[in-house]
């Protein structure tokens, strides 16, 4: 059994600052489901458009290597408030309990004080949409919420208000609200997390059949003579709930079923672009520190899969971008293994405080600006507890092809 260990060592007001940092402004924006190649300029999927990703990562770094390290909603969010491995928050699905002893990166911040607003998702411990701890603003909904308005709402600072529009529309309509109502003598960190795109994807009408002229190119290992090494485990699995001959127990066309994320993505790409306008007409996109991430990522047919879950890469690599034209030169790409752990410290960093030595992640902001620091050339992945998906930890030494290693034993058994 793997030993938990849940409480922080330092609270929050023991929290150092850096010498001669700048406090600056920040944008978290998180997203769901989004896989690492479902981005416009890699050009993987013709009918993939993401024109403001786009523009975010030609005018700052984009990090190809970026993993989750538990490939599912809620551990890996706890992973990027906390800075920790799923084995040690202890948020090991998507029902377990947030302990009251774990410390939430805006913490520290508000301790700094930053203002500090949520938009979105929260999906921890249940389904309540309740404000949580180092969040001054507070927009939210009970777990996966809906795209569509329905009969639960929002929770807004604690009282329930109706869903008004589509749902990716609305929590950017709040982010920037926020943002025009707060004094300015305080630096702030905005955390936007989107449904999008979170099976069973819904796009705004306006997105409706965008793609329906494009062609989808099947993965290799969709074919299953390509696949004639793998675990029995992933064989068999292509006939089930998360297998491409029979998803979701149904007739599922995987084909349409990827036109219809990517016209859900569609809407993620216009919030961003609504953030980014915001900003610049403030005159705040030059020195804000803006960074985008998927939660986990979605295999369409690789391994023979649906959904994710996994310790393969469509499943755990996410895309990850990182702008502040102050800091980031323009085009810049950082090859080093980054994860969601590295999340908090790296926001913390941007503030002008060190990472707790708690945290199993470090800040990448050096990285960013090509500055040579120790670093790591692997990550261990916690499942949640499948015995045909154990542990695993995945390396690119010297930056060649993944690799990827079984642990023995997994999260939550021996």
């Amino acid at each position: 059994m793997v030993s938990a260990q849940t409480k922080a060592p330092l609270p929050p007001s023991a929290i150092q600052k850096l010498p001669g940092a700048k406090p600056r402004n920040v944008v978290f924006i998180l997203t769901d489901d989004h896989r690492y190649d479902a981005l416009g300029f890699l050009n993987k999927q013709s009918f993939i458009k993401t024109p403001n990703l786009d523009k975010l990562a030609k005018g700052g770094a984009y990090l190809p290597n970026a993993f989750v390290t538990t490939a599912l909603c809620s551990p890996s969010r706890a992973s990027i408030l906390t800075g920790l491995y799923a084995h040690k928050h202890r948020v090991v699905d998507n029902n377990n309990p947030v302990s009251e002893e774990l410390v939430f990166y805006p913490q520290y911040l508000q301790q700094a004080g930053y203002a500090t607003g949520f938009f979105g998702k929260w999906h921890m411990g249940g389904e309540g949409d309740d404000p949580q701890r180092g969040f001054d603003y507070w927009v939210s909904f009970k777990g996966q919420g809906s795209y569509l308005p329905e009969k639960n709402g929002l929770d807004v600072n604690g009282k329930q208000v109706p869903q008004k529009g589509y749902i990716t529309d609305e929590l950017t309509d709040y982010a920037p609200d926020w943002l025009k109502s707060r004094k300015d003598d305080k630096p702030f960190m905005l955390y936007l997390s989107h449904k999008g795109v979170h099976a069973d994807f819904v796009p705004a009408q306006r997105h409706q059949a965008a793609p329906k002229n494009e062609k989808f190119v099947p993965p290799a290992t969709m074919n299953p003579a390509n696949i004639q090494e793998a675990p029995m485990w992933v064989q068999n699995q292509r006939n089930s709930w998360h297998g491409v001959e029979y998803p979701y127990h149904s007739d599922l066309d995987i084909e349409a079923y990827y036109k219809r994320y990517a016209e859900t993505l569609l809407g993620v790409d216009e919030s961003v672009g609504r953030v980014m306008d915001y900003l610049s007409g403030k005159g705040l996109l030059e020195s804000t520190l803006i960074i985008y991430m998927g939660d986990n990522g979605f295999h369409f047919g690789e391994q023979g899969l649906i959904d994710k879950r996994t310790a393969y890469e469509a499943s755990m690599r996410v895309p990850m971008l990182a702008h502040c034209p102050q800091l980031i030169k323009p085009g810049t790409t950082v090859n080093e293994v980054v994860a969601n752990i590295d999340i908090a410290p790296t926001i913390l960093e941007a503030a002008g405080l060190q990472t707790p030595k708690h945290m199993d992640g470090k800040s990448f902001l050096p990285l960013t600006q090509g500055k040579q620091i120790a670093w790591r050339d692997g990550l261990l992945m916690n499942t949640t507890g499948s015995a045909t998906s154990p542990d695993a930890y995945h390396s690119r030494p010297s930056r060649r092809p993944l690799q990827v290693h079984s642990l023995p034993g997994h999260l939550g058994h021996g």
